[in-house]
């Protein structure tokens, strides 16, 4: 055999020169038969003898053997080896040439060679690209998509199979190209149309998968019937893998919301609700992994406000009402998707009133309940996500309180987990808009305590800004003396001064009126944790920088007022020359910090 095919090699030099057809298809279907054989021997004595220069000169259209030529170089090119050695021969030229070509088994041979050399091999994909591979094959599918004869079929699944491994691309360069071609409306209609045949929908679905991450992708897939045809596909599907592959594709399409929409409107989420129900008791692997799959595509569906707003149907929809039962169910996976869901519902006031007044915020605590101890975190910030979701609307907050919400969402206090903090942060801030809570709160020394563990942070700026933001809403709303010396005690001042500078207009705003409540109120207890935190010193930065926002020279003119009781920050305020900051401010653009600069320049020159 080896003595045979090194003759062959000899022989197929002096051939290719000769161009005698019968003895070069001869030699060529010697070593098709030996690579049949063994493709890796075959492949590297090829590679070894030089042919593959003697290749680029036989693929030429009036050949009898190009076929065969294009044939070997398939065959050869399934080694990753053999790739860049093609590339470096000469071939992709004359084998895209032969793209033009009006013969079926040339086009068919052609097609098999450049779609292996393009597998997984960045040199060969740019050989292609640069030799205009791409938009030929584009055309031969546009032009044989509709035909459904078998030898058109099976061109169809070649030239499917090229453009996916030509898609595979980590750079998105190729991708773009082809959807600047026009390729994604193509690879739909062919979809719908040889939906039968397995090979072809596959190689569809792959191509799919490596186009639909391109954001620019999504716009020409939303202008398709992208939507029905994958639903309908997915329909179809028994077999684990065969679904999987669907999945693939529908993750990435449903990240847009207009896709969302087709998805919903096409019947996904009744195929995703049955998966969820066929499969909420299996402990297998892969059942467990498509329950997975099946409800975090749920969940990414009700991201778009119309999808999730079509499938709430007022709350008395079937898709809400099931998504409701997975809450108490005993399967995480189900628990944590529904309270995500539930936390996508609650986007808006209308939605959230609805959900409240029908006791969702009980079957919430009942799962945060089940989770305090040795819990699992992704269901707690889930659960709490929704909760905060919840308390948003003015109406509800009061119904959440005396449901008790504050008493299961403190129970995690202890939580180390920086997201859990977050949501547990944001639910508390939320539902303290009424006095009395807050005050509660506010005299909660554990509480207080942990909030100023968590201002410092500094590893997770979310949980250090809704920790300060918390404190501060602690004092704004309940306007308590006890509330600002358990805050003093637990060593916040110097938390909220250092909040006077966050680079958020708003939570600057929120630090100065909670400081102001603290001079108003007790600048007696909090006097010398304001002094060393330096607050004189800022407030005369924040008055003086020119970026500073007017609501923020106002309220930092106000503290100032409310700081001359004390001594010792009086003291400040006059070493530090605040009436030329304050004067210049009498003709600002702003009417009320020009009032308040006047009234502010006032008080400092009787205080002098």
């Amino acid at each position: 055999m080896a003595d045979n095919l090194s003759d062959t090699l000899k022989k197929l030099k002096i051939t290719a020169v000769d161009r005698t057809d019968d003895s070069l298809e001869g030699c060529l279907d010697c070593l098709l038969q030996a690579l049949t054989q063994n493709n890796m021997e075959t492949s590297e004595k090829i590679q070894g003898s030089g042919i593959l220069q003697v290749f680029a000169s036989l693929l030429i259209p009036q050949s009898s053997c190009t076929a065969k030529v294009a044939n070997v170089i398939a065959e050869i090119a399934k080694n990753e080896f053999m790739r860049i050695p093609c590339v470096d021969a000469g071939l992709i030229s004359p084998l895209v040439q032969l793209l033009n070509s009006k013969d079926q088994e040339v086009l068919l041979q052609t097609g098999r060679a450049l779609g292996n050399i393009c597998y997984d091999s960045h040199e060969g994909r740019s050989a292609v690209d640069q030799a205009g591979g791409a938009q030929i094959v584009v055309d031969h599918l546009r032009s044989l998509c509709s035909k459904t004869d078998p030898a058109s079929e099976k061109l169809l699944t070649v030239f499917c199979g090229m453009l996916m491994n030509y898609s595979n691309e980590k750079n998105d360069s190729l991708q773009a190209q082809l959807i600047n071609m026009g390729v994604i409306p193509t690879l739909v209609k062919l979809l719908g149309i040889h939906c039968q045949n397995a090979a072809l929908t596959e190689m569809c679905l792959v191509a799919f998968g490596n186009l639909a991450e391109l954001e620019s992708s999504k716009e020409q897939f939303a202008s398709t019937n992208i939507a029905e045809e994958l639903v309908k596909l997915f329909k179809k599907q028994i077999e684990h893998d065969k679904r999987e592959m669907v999945f693939e594709v529908l993750a990435p399409l449903a990240e847009n919301d207009a896709i969302k929409l087709q998805l919903v409107e096409s019947g996904l989420v009744e195929c995703l609700l049955e998966i969820v129900q066929q499969k909420v008791d299996s402990d297998k692997e892969e059942d467990i992994a498509e329950l997975k799959t099946a409800s975090d595509l749920m969940v990414l569906l009700l991201l778009g406000d119309e999808s999730m707003q079509k499938l709430f149907e007022g709350g008395k929809g079937n898709v809400f009402q099931r998504v409701l039962s997975w809450i108490p169910s005993n399967n995480h996976q189900l628990q944590l998707a529904g309270a995500l869901a539930i936390a996508n519902f609650a986007r808006n006031d209308g939605n959230c009133i609805h959900m409240v007044d029908n006791g969702i915020v009980e079957k919430l605590m009942d799962l945060l309940d089940r989770h305090v101890e040795d819990g699992n975190v992704t269901v707690q910030h889930a659960a709490l996500s929704a909760l905060r979701n919840l308390a948003i609307p003015v109406v509800n907050k009061a119904k959440m309180l005396s449901a008790g919400v504050t008493e299961a969402v403190l129970k995690f206090l202890k939580s180390e987990m920086p997201p859990v903090q977050f949501k547990l942060l944001g639910t508390l801030r939320m539902l303290i808009d009424a006095q009395e809570a807050a005050e509660q709160l506010g005299k909660n020394v554990k509480l207080v305590e942990r909030l100023v563990e968590w201002c410092e942070a500094k590893d997770h700026a979310g949980v250090m800004g809704e920790s300060n933001r918390l404190l501060s809403a602690l004092i704004r709303h309940s306007k308590s003396k006890d509330v600002i010396k358990t805050i003093v005690q637990s060593g916040g001042i110097k938390h909220l001064v250092t909040m006077a500078t966050s680079e958020h207009v708003i939570m600057q705003n929120e630090a100065l009126v909670a400081l102001a409540l603290i001079a108003a109120l007790e600048l007696g207890t909090a006097e010398k944790d304001l002094e060393s935190a330096q607050l004189v010193q800022i407030l005369h930065r924040l008055l003086a920088d020119e970026r500073s926002a007017p609501e923020i020279k106002y309220n930092s003119m106000v503290l100032i007022c409310a700081l001359m009781g004390s001594e010792s920050l009086h003291k400040e305020v006059q070493d530090l020359a605040f009436l030329d900051v304050v004067s210049k401010l009498r003709s600002h653009e702003n009417k009320s910090v020009a009032q308040q600069a006047s009234l502010t320049e006032q008080r400092l020159a009787v205080e002098s």
